[in-house]
């Protein structure tokens, strides 16, 4: 194994040469940065949430938790970065605007992913993706079952008295609430 060097390791010539702004607008270098990072922070968000899933699974809750809680401080950096896109006002963003063309956050797919993980299930959600390589990707996240619904297996597999609908439902179909 060699030894890499802090740069490398990071892949940061990579990491630190992914901004490509379209215009010569200071501010657009901030928006890019903000979702890019925001994009990471929902890849480590994912990676422990699919941990966290497998592992009540498996019924190994003390990972689980420590994978919760780690997913926990991701969505409050996730909220606090928010504070340094608000220092745009809405005229600069309208600068930049024109240059982002059709794109859109509701276009990220990670974002989506974690509302299938998590149990926010709309089959519509998935049309944004329906004509891009991650649709396979989405489409099993939300055949999936949920952090919620191992859950309630777990809950099931110890014991507790469900009833089959929670157990056996359609895993496409949002949660419905009890009447």
């Amino acid at each position: 194994m060699n030894d890499p060097r802090y740069g490398d390791y990071l892949a940061l010539d990579s990491i630190l040469n992914a901004q490509h702004p379209r215009s010569s607008d200071p501010n657009e270098l901030l928006f890019i940065i903000q979702h890019q990072t925001s994009e990471l922070w929902m890849k480590l968000a994912l990676h422990e949430l699919r941990a966290a899933r497998d592992a009540i699974r498996a019924d190994d809750l003390p990972p689980a938790f420590k994978m919760l809680a780690r997913v926990s401080r991701i969505m409050e950096q996730l909220v606090h970065a928010w504070s340094v896109l608000a220092t745009m006002t809405p005229s600069e963003y309208s600068s930049i605007r024109p240059y982002l063309g059709s794109s859109s956050g509701f276009q990220s797919w990670q974002y989506r992913e974690i509302e299938f993980v998590l149990g926010n299930k709309a089959p519509a959600m998935l049309k944004p993706h329906e004509h891009t390589a991650i649709h396979p990707a989405l489409q099993s996240a939300l055949e999936a079952p949920s952090l919620y619904d191992e859950a309630i297996r777990l809950l099931a597999r110890r014991g507790l008295a469900l009833d089959a609908a929670l157990t056996e439902r359609n895993l496409t179909q949002p949660h419905q609430a009890n009447a």
